[in-house]
């Protein structure tokens, strides 16, 4: 799986996206430009100590990310979506893609790509959720439907033991 962030601008949320991205071995593909620098401390911070095994990739602009990912099918998580995310099935090589928190992915991107823009159903008018939330959702919503291939699926007391 591929997390794509387009033009992202908070380090905090990105941090923790980047965590997310270690603890599901996922792909971190970052396209400039970044509101922040990637040694910001508060990357680190929501990071932890897991960015230094963060599989990353930063491009220069999106022209850049697609001609170096030729062919890359791409789902495009919009409040503008006209489908649902769990609607659609995700491939286990697929790019899921995440615009700046400010605005979103551009229109001009999105229509180009109607068919795979994907929302996350909201109650009411909220503009949208926070974008590190955003990401959890349809990225382990992608991995559910692949089965959580090469996940840890239980947990082991650190004190005690289960019942068996």
């Amino acid at each position: 799986m591929n997390v794509v962030l387009l033009e992202p601008e908070m380090p905090a949320n990105t941090g923790n996206i980047g965590r997310t991205c270690v603890a599901t071995n996922t792909r971190l593909h970052l396209i400039e430009p970044l509101g922040f620098k990637l040694n910001d401390k508060l990357i680190k911070r929501a990071g932890l100590d897991y960015w230094d095994k963060l599989d990353v990739t930063v491009y220069s602009d999106y022209q850049d990310f697609l001609d170096r990912n030729p062919g890359a099918k791409i789902y495009m998580a919009t409040t503008k979506g006209q489908h649902v995310y769990t609607d659609v099935a995700y491939e286990p090589d697929c790019f899921i893609m995440f615009g700046k928190e400010s605005a979103g992915i551009r229109e001009d991107i999105l229509v180009e790509n109607q068919d795979r823009c994907v929302r996350i159903p909201m109650w009411g008018d909220i503009r949208s959720l926070n974008l590190s939330n955003s990401v959890s959702i349809v990225l382990y919503e992608a991995y559910r439907q692949n089965g959580f291939e090469h996940m840890t699926m239980e947990g082991e007391l650190h004190h005690l033991h289960w019942n068996k």
